[in-house]
Protein backbone atom coordinates (compact mmCIF):
# COMPACT_ATOMS: atom_id res chain seq x y z
CA UNK A 1 0.00 0.00 0.00
CA UNK A 2 2.86 2.18 -0.96
CA UNK A 3 0.12 5.09 -1.83
CA UNK A 4 -1.77 4.85 1.00
CA UNK A 5 -4.04 8.17 1.57
CA UNK A 6 -2.34 9.71 -1.57
CA UNK A 7 -4.33 11.46 -4.10
CA UNK A 8 -2.87 10.65 -7.64
CA UNK A 9 -4.02 12.16 -11.30
CA UNK A 10 -3.81 10.07 -14.15
CA UNK A 11 -4.98 11.85 -17.21
CA UNK A 12 -5.75 9.69 -20.48
CA UNK A 13 -6.84 6.88 -18.05
CA UNK A 14 -9.98 6.25 -20.16
CA UNK A 15 -8.30 3.00 -21.84
CA UNK A 16 -5.00 1.82 -22.40
CA UNK A 17 -1.94 2.32 -20.25
CA UNK A 18 -3.84 5.44 -18.67
CA UNK A 19 -6.53 2.82 -17.33
CA UNK A 20 -4.44 0.10 -16.11
CA UNK A 21 -1.99 2.76 -14.38
CA UNK A 22 -4.85 4.36 -12.24
CA UNK A 23 -6.04 0.86 -11.43
CA UNK A 24 -2.78 0.07 -10.13
CA UNK A 25 -2.58 2.95 -8.02
CA UNK A 26 -5.72 2.47 -6.36
CA UNK A 27 -5.02 -1.32 -5.70
CA UNK A 28 -2.07 0.35 -3.54
CA UNK A 29 -4.22 2.96 -1.46
CA UNK A 30 -4.38 5.84 -3.43
CA UNK A 31 -7.82 8.24 -4.10
CA UNK A 32 -7.57 8.23 -7.72
CA UNK A 33 -8.56 10.98 -10.00
CA UNK A 34 -9.26 9.48 -13.60
CA UNK A 35 -8.90 12.35 -16.09
CA UNK A 36 -9.79 12.55 -19.80
CA UNK A 37 -11.29 13.77 -22.64
CA UNK A 38 -14.55 11.70 -22.68
CA UNK A 39 -16.66 11.02 -19.52
CA UNK A 40 -18.23 7.32 -20.80
CA UNK A 41 -14.61 5.60 -20.65
CA UNK A 42 -13.71 7.49 -17.55
CA UNK A 43 -16.41 6.29 -15.63
CA UNK A 44 -15.92 3.16 -16.82
CA UNK A 45 -12.21 3.45 -15.08
CA UNK A 46 -13.73 4.09 -11.88
CA UNK A 47 -16.54 1.56 -11.99
CA UNK A 48 -13.41 -1.19 -12.41
CA UNK A 49 -11.59 0.66 -9.17
CA UNK A 50 -14.74 0.64 -7.10
CA UNK A 51 -15.51 -2.96 -7.53
CA UNK A 52 -12.24 -3.58 -6.33
CA UNK A 53 -13.50 -1.52 -2.90
CA UNK A 54 -10.85 1.46 -4.54
CA UNK A 55 -11.67 5.24 -4.68
CA UNK A 56 -11.64 7.30 -7.57
CA UNK A 57 -13.39 10.09 -9.26
CA UNK A 58 -13.74 11.02 -12.89
CA UNK A 59 -13.75 14.45 -14.12
CA UNK A 60 -13.22 15.71 -18.13
CA UNK A 61 -10.34 17.88 -19.29
CA UNK A 62 -8.90 19.28 -22.22
CA UNK A 63 -5.01 19.13 -21.42
CA UNK A 64 -4.83 22.33 -24.50
CA UNK A 65 -6.69 24.40 -22.46
CA UNK A 66 -4.95 25.84 -19.60
CA UNK A 67 -8.41 27.24 -18.05
CA UNK A 68 -9.35 23.67 -18.33
CA UNK A 69 -6.16 21.51 -16.62
CA UNK A 70 -6.46 24.94 -13.90
CA UNK A 71 -10.25 23.94 -13.09
CA UNK A 72 -9.28 20.36 -12.74
CA UNK A 73 -6.62 20.59 -10.34
CA UNK A 74 -8.69 23.10 -8.47
CA UNK A 75 -11.36 20.18 -8.47
CA UNK A 76 -9.06 17.59 -7.20
CA UNK A 77 -7.63 20.48 -4.58
CA UNK A 78 -11.45 21.14 -3.37
CA UNK A 79 -12.37 17.72 -3.18
CA UNK A 80 -9.42 15.83 -1.81
CA UNK A 81 -7.26 18.36 -0.50
CA UNK A 82 -4.07 18.01 -2.18
CA UNK A 83 -2.24 17.04 -5.44
CA UNK A 84 0.37 14.29 -4.42
CA UNK A 85 1.08 12.16 -7.47
CA UNK A 86 -0.04 13.27 -11.29
CA UNK A 87 0.84 11.02 -13.70
CA UNK A 88 0.55 12.52 -17.50
CA UNK A 89 -0.92 10.04 -19.98
CA UNK A 90 -2.90 11.77 -22.21
CA UNK A 91 -1.78 11.97 -25.92
CA UNK A 92 -2.19 11.06 -29.32
CA UNK A 93 -0.80 9.09 -32.22
CA UNK A 94 -0.01 10.36 -35.92
CA UNK A 95 1.18 8.87 -39.13
CA UNK A 96 3.06 10.90 -42.23
CA UNK A 97 6.03 11.12 -43.63
CA UNK A 98 7.65 14.86 -42.92
CA UNK A 99 6.74 16.56 -46.16
CA UNK A 100 3.10 14.98 -46.50
CA UNK A 101 2.08 15.79 -42.63
CA UNK A 102 -1.14 18.02 -42.52
CA UNK A 103 -0.64 20.87 -40.78
CA UNK A 104 -4.23 20.65 -38.94
CA UNK A 105 -2.96 16.82 -37.83
CA UNK A 106 0.91 18.48 -36.62
CA UNK A 107 -0.75 21.41 -34.73
CA UNK A 108 -3.16 18.78 -33.17
CA UNK A 109 -0.06 16.22 -32.11
CA UNK A 110 1.93 18.86 -30.75
CA UNK A 111 -1.15 20.66 -28.76
CA UNK A 112 -1.68 17.49 -27.04
CA UNK A 113 0.93 15.60 -26.48
CA UNK A 114 3.22 18.46 -25.50
CA UNK A 115 1.89 21.58 -24.87
CA UNK A 116 -0.72 19.39 -22.76
CA UNK A 117 1.75 18.08 -20.76
CA UNK A 118 3.31 21.48 -20.15
CA UNK A 119 -0.11 23.30 -19.29
CA UNK A 120 -0.65 19.75 -17.35
CA UNK A 121 2.64 20.34 -15.11
CA UNK A 122 2.22 23.88 -14.71
CA UNK A 123 -0.82 23.61 -12.63
CA UNK A 124 0.12 20.72 -11.36
CA UNK A 125 3.21 22.32 -9.80
CA UNK A 126 1.37 24.92 -8.51
CA UNK A 127 -0.70 22.83 -6.55
CA UNK A 128 1.86 21.16 -5.11
CA UNK A 129 3.78 23.84 -4.26
CA UNK A 130 1.33 24.70 -1.87
CA UNK A 131 0.77 21.08 -0.59
CA UNK A 132 4.67 20.93 0.16
CA UNK A 133 6.15 18.67 -2.30
CA UNK A 134 4.58 15.89 -4.96
CA UNK A 135 5.76 14.04 -8.01
CA UNK A 136 4.78 14.21 -11.46
CA UNK A 137 5.80 11.39 -13.96
CA UNK A 138 4.88 11.99 -17.95
CA UNK A 139 4.62 9.36 -20.24
CA UNK A 140 6.31 9.63 -23.42
CA UNK A 141 7.70 7.16 -26.02
CA UNK A 142 10.25 5.28 -27.14
CA UNK A 143 9.96 6.71 -30.55
CA UNK A 144 11.38 10.58 -30.04
CA UNK A 145 14.41 10.68 -28.02
CA UNK A 146 15.44 7.02 -28.19
CA UNK A 147 14.11 5.99 -31.62
CA UNK A 148 13.48 7.46 -34.78
CA UNK A 149 10.56 5.58 -37.28
CA UNK A 150 9.92 6.56 -41.02
CA UNK A 151 6.59 8.09 -40.87
CA UNK A 152 6.20 8.98 -37.31
CA UNK A 153 7.33 12.40 -37.61
CA UNK A 154 5.27 14.83 -35.67
CA UNK A 155 4.76 12.02 -32.84
CA UNK A 156 8.49 11.83 -32.81
CA UNK A 157 9.09 15.83 -32.41
CA UNK A 158 6.23 15.77 -29.76
CA UNK A 159 7.70 13.28 -28.06
CA UNK A 160 11.48 13.91 -27.49
CA UNK A 161 10.15 17.40 -26.63
CA UNK A 162 8.03 15.64 -23.61
CA UNK A 163 11.27 14.06 -22.61
CA UNK A 164 13.65 17.34 -22.98
CA UNK A 165 11.11 19.30 -20.93
CA UNK A 166 10.24 17.41 -18.01
CA UNK A 167 13.98 16.90 -17.31
CA UNK A 168 14.65 20.59 -17.36
CA UNK A 169 11.49 20.96 -14.79
CA UNK A 170 12.51 18.51 -12.81
CA UNK A 171 15.75 20.44 -12.45
CA UNK A 172 13.61 23.68 -11.87
CA UNK A 173 11.47 21.65 -8.99
CA UNK A 174 13.10 19.39 -6.98
CA UNK A 175 14.65 21.70 -4.20
CA UNK A 176 11.16 22.69 -3.45
CA UNK A 177 10.10 18.86 -3.07
CA UNK A 178 8.48 18.32 -6.45
CA UNK A 179 9.78 15.43 -8.27
CA UNK A 180 9.36 14.84 -11.97
CA UNK A 181 10.83 11.90 -14.33
CA UNK A 182 9.87 10.40 -17.51
CA UNK A 183 8.71 7.26 -19.06
CA UNK A 184 9.20 6.22 -22.24
CA UNK A 185 6.99 2.86 -23.41
CA UNK A 186 7.81 0.95 -26.23
CA UNK A 187 4.45 -1.57 -27.80
CA UNK A 188 2.57 -2.42 -25.41
CA UNK A 189 -0.84 -4.61 -25.34
CA UNK A 190 -2.99 -1.79 -26.50
CA UNK A 191 -4.97 -0.73 -29.29
CA UNK A 192 -1.84 1.75 -30.14
CA UNK A 193 0.76 -1.48 -31.01
CA UNK A 194 -1.01 -2.40 -34.02
CA UNK A 195 -1.25 -1.67 -37.29
CA UNK A 196 -4.34 -0.85 -38.86
CA UNK A 197 -6.22 -3.88 -40.03
CA UNK A 198 -3.51 -6.02 -38.14
CA UNK A 199 -5.17 -8.56 -36.40
CA UNK A 200 -3.62 -10.04 -32.36
CA UNK A 201 -1.76 -12.43 -33.90
CA UNK A 202 -0.31 -11.05 -36.89
CA UNK A 203 0.89 -8.06 -34.48
CA UNK A 204 2.46 -10.57 -32.15
CA UNK A 205 4.41 -12.25 -35.57
CA UNK A 206 5.45 -8.76 -36.00
CA UNK A 207 6.66 -7.98 -32.79
CA UNK A 208 8.39 -11.48 -32.16
CA UNK A 209 10.62 -10.12 -35.40
CA UNK A 210 11.05 -6.61 -34.13
CA UNK A 211 11.76 -6.90 -30.03
CA UNK A 212 14.86 -8.61 -28.96
CA UNK A 213 12.24 -9.43 -26.00
CA UNK A 214 10.15 -11.09 -28.88
CA UNK A 215 6.73 -9.91 -27.23
CA UNK A 216 4.66 -6.78 -26.30
CA UNK A 217 4.89 -5.34 -22.81
CA UNK A 218 2.22 -6.03 -20.63
CA UNK A 219 0.06 -3.63 -19.14
CA UNK A 220 1.03 -4.81 -15.46
CA UNK A 221 4.90 -4.25 -16.51
CA UNK A 222 4.21 -0.35 -17.48
CA UNK A 223 1.74 -0.16 -14.20
CA UNK A 224 4.47 -1.19 -12.17
CA UNK A 225 7.67 0.90 -13.57
CA UNK A 226 5.05 3.99 -13.53
CA UNK A 227 4.14 3.17 -9.45
CA UNK A 228 7.73 2.51 -8.74
CA UNK A 229 8.89 6.11 -10.16
CA UNK A 230 5.87 7.90 -8.55
CA UNK A 231 7.00 5.59 -5.49
CA UNK A 232 9.26 6.96 -2.20
CA UNK A 233 11.15 4.00 -3.69
CA UNK A 234 12.38 6.03 -6.39
CA UNK A 235 13.13 9.33 -3.93
CA UNK A 236 16.63 9.49 -5.58
CA UNK A 237 15.61 9.40 -9.42
CA UNK A 238 15.06 12.86 -10.93
CA UNK A 239 14.96 14.02 -14.49
CA UNK A 240 15.17 10.13 -15.51
CA UNK A 241 13.72 8.76 -18.69
CA UNK A 242 12.97 5.24 -17.83
CA UNK A 243 12.80 3.40 -21.32
CA UNK A 244 10.27 -0.04 -21.01
CA UNK A 245 10.72 -1.27 -24.73
CA UNK A 246 11.72 -4.94 -24.56
CA UNK A 247 15.43 -3.82 -25.98
CA UNK A 248 14.40 -2.35 -28.88
CA UNK A 249 16.48 0.89 -28.33
CA UNK A 250 19.37 -1.01 -26.34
Amino acid sequence: MRFHDKVVLVTGSGSGIGRAVALGFAREGATVVAAGRRREPLDQTVKLIEAEDGRATALTVDVTSSADVAALVADIVRLHGRLDVAVNNAGVFSMGQVADIGEDDWARTIDVNLTGVMLSMKHEIAAMRQGGGGVIVNVSSQVGTHLRIPGLGAYAASKAAVTALSRTAAREYIREGIRINVVSPGPHDTPMSSRPGETRADRDERIKQQLPIGRVGTLDEITATVLWLSSDEAGFAVGHDLVVDGGSTA
